[in-house]
């Protein structure tokens, strides 16, 4: 997976070695970017005419897909969630109903603008920075289109940092982050990666996106995750005191003061019970329901959120996985439309 994952990186090695001009090269990697960036902002433009047009909707969740898993630092599997999920949603086992009522099939509650075209443009040899910088404006592109606010489909935790950047900059200042995940994902550099997804919060934080971040679900947390939380002011809640924490997580009140509040929720919060087909398996932990009722009972304007680390190469339990991060995304759903 590894391989298949640094193959386009080796074939602009080699055209690099066969004394290809650069300038030639770049021009190619522009008009890929473009068009990529084109097909994002053509289907947005056609999903937010269309919700403006039945009208009524206030905020209308649109999937975008980022299927990213290079920043892996154990298993790349989440590159190919996505589509699995899109599956999952609409594979005819359950209704489209979401657990308050609101309907997945009106366009004013949920739409589609696609993926990113990830493996393409590292095919071309795109490299991280410019990767990042292209998924923010693929975010900024879905946020143009009012009343579109991105629900993002990933893809590894690296994808949050250009998504949350892309938000905090459009909206023009910092949001409230909640963040369900085992692990804290705040490292300064994992195994000298900026962009691990083991440090995506890092470089949230240093860059001012977020006034406050709550991490819950935390049961895999080094001294480095300690101190960079403490560094930043983070609130982490972890696990092994979640009875003593519920009542208060369960009745959050985010956003006040800010832009708005974004969700990140990582498959991996919750105990492997409940969703086995994840990278990172890190037993003791959420319940389902209890990340539902941390949801339901939000207090807050949610402008965009995330669903990552979902990995379809361990979930081999007839799709169990697909399925429970499925009816994450449609409850995320409920609660950013309105």
């Amino acid at each position: 997976m590894r391989n298949i994952g640094r193959m386009g990186i080796h074939y602009m090695n080699r055209l690099h070695a066969a004394n290809v001009p650069a300038d030639l090269i770049e021009k190619g990697q522009k008009r890929v970017i473009e068009a990529s960036l084109t097909l994002i902002r053509e289907r947005a433009k056609l999903k937010g005419e269309l919700v403006r047009a039945l009208g009524g909707a206030f905020a209308s969740s649109s999937l975008l897909g980022v299927p990213l898993g290079h920043n892996s630092s154990f298993l790349q599997g989440p590159a190919f969630a996505p589509p699995r999920i899109r599956e999952a949603i609409w594979c005819g086992s359950t209704n489209a109903t979401t657990e308050e009522g609101k309907e997945l099939n009106d366009p004013r509650v949920l739409t589609d603008v696609g993926d990113v075209p990830v493996q393409e443009l590292r095919d071309c040899g795109v490299d991280d920075d410019r990767l990042m910088h292209i998924i923010s404006e693929s975010v900024k592109l879905v946020m143009e289109e009012d009343p579109l606010r991105p629900l993002v489909l990933g893809g590894d935790h690296s994808i949050s940092f250009p998504v949350v950047r892309a938000v905090s900059e459009k909206l023009g200042g910092p949001v409230d982050i909640l963040h369900l995940d085992a692990h804290p994902d705040i490292y300064h550099a994992f195994e000298g990666n900026k962009y691990s997804h083991a440090s995506s919060f890092a470089r949230i934080m240093e860059g001012g996106y977020a006034r406050r971040l709550l991490q819950v679900g935390i049961r895999s947390i080094t001294s480095e995750g300690r101190e960079q939380g403490k560094r930043f002011g983070v609130e982490q809640f972890e696990m092994r005191s979640f009875s003593k924490d519920r009542d208060l997580l369960e009745n959050l009140k985010l956003g006040e003061g800010v832009k708005g509040v974004y969700i990140s929720l990582d498959v991996d919060c919750l105990d492997p019970a409940f969703a086995p087909g994840v990278s990172h398996i890190e037993p003791g932990g959420l319940s389902f329901r209890d990340v539902l009722n941390i949801l339901q009972n939000l207090q807050a304007n949610v402008v965009a959120a995330d669903v990552v680390e979902f990995n379809p190469q361990r979930d081999t339990v007839d799709g169990m996985t697909a399925m429970v991060a499925a009816k994450l995304v449609r409850e995320l759903t409920a609660k950013i439309s309105k």
